[in-house]
């Protein structure tokens, strides 16, 4: 197992602070000019302003402006974090031990730090919550979906759980409330070819060899809704919310399928109705079966007052 060099700076904000190897053909004649063409995005002054705040360390100590570049060394620092628009919504824990915790994400909170969510995410809010700062996750929900989420509380034990997804040996049920079609013939299975581009939104069902299932089975229906089951046998980008598209019945409050809609990250109202519902696993380190359950409803079929 590679061992990775301990940091010599402590979590900030219940995050882990970014780590920069120094390259070993590197001819930059301090850590400085390094810095600069390494960081492009930054400014040069806030490199500067970062440098006389000591926001830059190296296992001997701060990086100053004048630290001379030494290949194959390595340099931390946190990273200036991104205006966040604060997630009026708890998440809940519903089992916590010395192994896992499995929280119930609330919808528009993301599972980990990406892009302009980060201290607003399901990971950093536990582990301050917690009290944890080695939690990770075993796998990832969408931001717009809510529902049960695995996460490791420790690092050695991580890769044991994600196993798990990886091998398709977790049982996964989702809830999603959708128009009820009348013609349309259920319990059905869905199998098609899903691919996601780097940079795209949206993901796309292409042709070729099917790379992704899900079960569809109708549960009940009322004023022309139907209340899902879905039952995904892979964990495809969207692949709940492409499936239920594709067959003419698109999950409520989707922004993505069937038109990539403009959702302002302030707009907490109308949430994809769709929910991660139960977690089932035999659990790799006790061995014990495990099952969880959301306590969370989708509220177009619950409360359709308040969505």
């Amino acid at each position: 197992m590679r061992r990775t060099t301990p940091a010599p700076l402590p979590q900030r904000h219940g995050l882990d602070p970014a780590r920069l190897r120094l390259p070993e053909d590197g001819t930059w004649p301090t850590v400085r000019a390094y810095l600069g063409a390494r960081l492009p995005k930054v400014a040069p002054e806030r490199i500067d302003a970062m440098l006389a705040e000591e926001r830059f360390v190296a296992l001997d100590g701060p990086v100053t402006a004048t630290t001379r570049y030494t290949p194959g060394t390595f340099v931390w620092f946190h990273r200036d974090l991104p205006d966040e628009v604060p997630v009026p919504f708890t998440i809940d824990v519903v089992h916590r031990d010395d192994d896992i915790v499995v929280a119930d994400k609330p919808h528009f909170l993301s599972t980990i730090p990406r892009g302009r969510h980060v201290v607003e995410t399901a990971l950093v809010r536990l582990r301050r919550q917690l009290g944890l700062p080695a939690l990770a996750p075993a796998h990832r929900l969408d931001r717009p979906t809510a529902g049960l989420v695995l996460f490791v509380v420790r690092r050695e034990l991580r890769g044991k759980y994600q196993t798990l997804f990886r091998d398709r040996r977790v049982h996964k049920e989702y809830e999603a409330v959708a128009p009820h079609r009348p013609d349309l013939a259920l319990p059905t299975v869905v199998r098609s070819r899903i691919v996601k581009e780097r940079g795209v939104l949206a993901a796309q069902e292409v042709p070729g060899e099917p790379n992704a299932e899900t079960r569809v089975e109708l549960l009940e229906q009322r004023d022309g809704l139907g209340r899902y089951r879905l039952l995904p046998a892979t964990g495809r980008t969207h692949q709940l919310r492409l499936h239920m598209c594709g067959l003419g019945v698109p999950i409520l409050g989707d922004t993505f399928y069937p038109t990539v809609l403009d959702h302002p990250l302030d707009d907490f109202t109308r949430p994809l109705q769709l929910l991660a519902q139960v977690l089932e696993f035999d659990d790799p380190v006790s061995g014990e079966p495990r099952r969880f359950e959301s306590r969370r409803r989708l509220l177009a079929w619950h409360s359709p007052a308040e969505w």
